[in-house]
């Protein structure tokens, strides 16, 4: 077997990650929405049986703002991608993994809160949530790691600040997650959320670059 035919063999174009990738994101989002249902409640009891679900939709919101700009920040970084190898398309496995699993933490986030705002069950609700925002970050961590390995598979005229600003902004948020995840256990479960629902802004503001470069990440 020829040199040839093993590098064209071990790389393959991105059409299909694409599209499998944006089938996930759709999957993710859509399974968030069937956290918020119609609350049991008595005739007349309606309104207030609403208004008692609010961390569903607390947590909702906090959820699909962080798939969205998951969604948007991959749209980026496929922009200047070429060609895919192996360990760039298990990257965007974990990555798909992990955003996959989000609907998962914010239904135990929810359900918690509405029962008891400061409890035991809270604290280990906004920990799990933080556990797997901040290990989503990580699977972006791994996602440029490959691309810095492998920056022939980039575009010849991608920003030379794209992959290092990328690793800044996939480090930063996870740590955030897991700051606002020991606030939620150690100081009030609340304060955790408020992050949550802060954090998908910081990265839809700054999808296109931090200050002196364009580039996308989460």
């Amino acid at each position: 077997m020829s040199r040839t035919h093993l590098r064209k063999f071990s790389r393959s174009e991105t059409t299909r990650a694409e599209a499998f990738s944006d089938g996930v994101f759709a999957i993710a989002v859509t399974l968030l929405v069937l956290n918020l249902s119609d609350p049991p409640h008595r005739p007349g009891g309606l309104g207030r049986a609403l208004l008692a679900q609010w961390p569903a939709y607390l947590g909702y919101l906090a959820s699909f703002g962080y798939v969205s700009v998951i969604w948007l920040n991959h749209h980026q970084a496929f922009v200047r991608i070429r060609a895919m190898d192996r360990g760039l398309h298990a990257a965007n496995l974990f990555l798909l993994l992990t955003t996959a699993a989000l609907s998962f933490p914010t239904a135990v986030v929810a359900d918690a809160l509405q029962h008891d705002l400061t409890d035991t069950d809270a604290r280990t609700a906004v920990a799990l949530y933080a556990g797997l925002a901040a290990t989503m970050c990580l699977s972006w961590v791994a996602f440029y790691h490959q691309m810095a390995r492998r920056p022939e598979l980039l575009d010849a005229d991608v920003e030379d600040t794209y992959v290092r600003h990328g690793r800044l902004r996939s480090w930063t948020g996870a740590l955030a997650y897991t700051v606002a995840g020991l606030l939620g256990v150690f100081v009030a479960p609340l304060l955790a959320i408020g992050v949550f629902v802060v954090l998908p802004v910081f990265y839809f503001v700054t999808s296109e670059g931090l200050p002196g470069g364009r580039d996308g990440s989460a």
